[in-house]
């Protein structure tokens, strides 16, 4: 979008990732929330959801101007959604004008009726002074001086202007606060995208005459819970990253894939020193050009870095990073630390895990949820279990990287429970693509069943998003369907291990298998979809 001349107030179309444009207001942030560093941006508030966000200025439009070109490329029910409460804030903004200025002319009117009230009843005082005069000088010379004191005091100040003087304040309505930026919203829009940005919350109610914000908690806030995890949570990634204190440890990263790629980008941008490397050397130009020093091997990156992340496909590349030449356990020695962020199985890093500490190491694993998107937006949810030291010694990354972590215990626990995970997503993924599939040979429009889907209880962004992706053919990956596949292989034999049935894992696999004999492993999961059309 191109850049626009804009001002608090002004509404305006906003782009935020790969999310379509969406209407909102330029408002004041929280005065605790701080400008992110970098190009010139407005905060905004969207209409029709929860969401606000530090927007670039040239990701943003006019919402008058453009008003036409987006309802015309935009077709959703949410979006249309969107679009009527800002209709319909349109209109009571209008009526508040039109009662303002309706109430500005009584107002005049009862003034001037006022001063000519007062002119007639100074002027009938006035005569009747006079009249009084008059009959006082038949009187006695001290009478007449008595008569013209009085005389002279009432025609120094009539009623109505000692009436004035008397009163605390003067007459009419008090002065209207005009500094009211709080943004109605319908009664008849529910929220529908819980997005990138969730720290605090803009009233619902459209009788506040104040915009009140919940306070934005810049400090990690460390909880403990019955199932004996801990979460160390930053209340809202977009709110806290500008304020993250980075630590002052050496950081090393191994892996610039989807996820590794918006780790590095999150990490550099909030003030962390970052060495990186990749198996394929060019994907590290980008990083190296926002600041970023380079390592030629693995093994390398970790001497020189005091805590070193790793983010790869699967338990092969896992330990081949680790066992292989020059890998990451030539370079361990007392101290040395290793974060394991890759989505494998337990037995997997649990073996990493011995060789590092064997080596006088500290081990931590740290698998991720999440996709491309969150990565990039810093919004991942992290599960980790290991060196419960390192893990604190990690929490500027971890805050820098995601919205939430939790600490699960020893090693193992994280790659079971992120399996789990997993597993109940690539499952749910399919059984939206069987529905939607059901749907079209059925006779039934898929849009009507996506929007149906919308407004009940399974209405979440990945439906939502995945749903999209289908009905517009576009399996461009935020999550790699051979990944996913792999994650639901690992799920099924975590549950063979310990005897537990897991049929519905075990069809879902089924699907994406034959999805990848389509040639879709490289396309996002959603072309699971392709294996029921196929």
């Amino acid at each position: 979008m191109a850049a626009v001349s804009l001002r608090l107030g002004d509404l305006v179309w906003g782009k935020l990732g790969r999310y379509p444009p969406w209407p909102g207001k330029i408002v004041n942030p929280p005065k605790d929330l701080k400008k992110p560093r970098g190009k010139k941006c407005f905060f905004v508030k969207f209409f029709g959801t929860e969401d606000h966000a530090w927007i670039k200025v040239e990701q943003l439009k006019p919402y008058h101007a453009h008003k036409e070109e987006m309802i015309k490329i935009n077709k959703g029910k949410r979006f249309q959604q969107a679009v009527d409460a800002v209709e319909e804030f349109l209109r009571k903004t209008k009526g508040k004008d039109q009662a303002s200025s309706h109430n500005s002319t009584e107002e005049k009117n009862r003034r001037n009726s006022s001063e000519e009230r007062g002119k007639q009843s100074a002027g009938e005082e006035k005569r009747k002074a006079s009249l009084s005069e008059g009959k006082v000088k038949k009187g006695t010379g001290e009478g007449k001086k008595r008569v013209s004191s009085v005389s002279s005091e009432r025609g120094s100040k009539s009623p109505l202007k000692r009436a004035q003087d008397q009163s605390p304040r003067k007459r009419g309505r008090p002065p209207k606060d005009e500094k009211d930026l709080t943004i109605p919203e319908s009664s008849t829009v529910k929220r529908v995208m819980t997005g990138t940005v969730a720290g605090f919350k803009w009233p619902p109610s459209v009788s506040e005459p104040a915009v009140c914000y919940q306070a934005i908690t810049k400090k990690l806030k460390v909880c403990e819970e019955e199932t004996g995890s801990t979460s160390i949570q930053a209340a809202d990634s977009t709110a806290v990253n500008g304020s993250i204190t980075p630590t002052d440890k050496k950081i090393g990263f191994l892996g610039l894939g989807l996820m590794g790629s918006g780790i590095v980008s999150n990490l550099l941008k909030m003030g962390h020193t970052v060495t990186v490397w990749n198996r394929t050397a060019e994907k590290c130009d980008l990083f190296i050009q926002e600041g970023a020093r380079l390592g030629r091997t693995p093994a390398e990156v970790v001497s020189t870095c005091d805590i070193t992340f790793a983010c790869v496909s699967d338990p092969k590349a896992a330990k081949d990073l680790v066992l292989g030449p020059s890998g990451v356990l030539q370079g361990i020695r007392p101290g040395k630390c290793y974060v394991d962020m890759s989505t494998v199985d337990a037995d997997t890093v649990t073996e990493l895990a011995q060789v590092i500490v064997s080596r006088g190491g500290r081990f931590l694993e740290a698998p991720v949820s999440g996709n491309q998107q969150l990565s990039n937006d810093g919004m991942l949810v992290i599960l980790a279990a290991g060196d419960r030291g390192l893990y604190e010694d990690c929490s500027s990354c971890f805050q820098a990287m995601g919205k939430t972590s939790f600490f699960l215990g020893e090693v193992g626990n994280a790659a079971k429970m992120m399996l789990i995970v997993n597993m109940v997503q690539g499952s749910f993924m399919a059984t939206i693509a069987e529905g939607l599939t059901l749907a079209q040979v059925t006779g039934q429009s898929q849009q009507t069943l996506l929007d149906i889907l919308n407004q009940g209880q399974l209405a979440s962004i990945f439906l939502d998003q995945k749903c999209q992706n289908i009905l517009q053919g576009n399996f461009k990956p935020d999550f790699y369907l051979k990944y996913i596949q792999k994650d639901l292989r690992l799920a099924i034999a975590l549950g063979d291990s310990v005897n537990h049935p897991t049929p519905m894992a075990a069809a879902a696999n089924e699907v994406y298998k034959r999805a990848k004999a389509l040639d879709q492993s490289d396309n996002d999961m959603s072309a699971v979809y392709r294996a029921y059309i196929h």
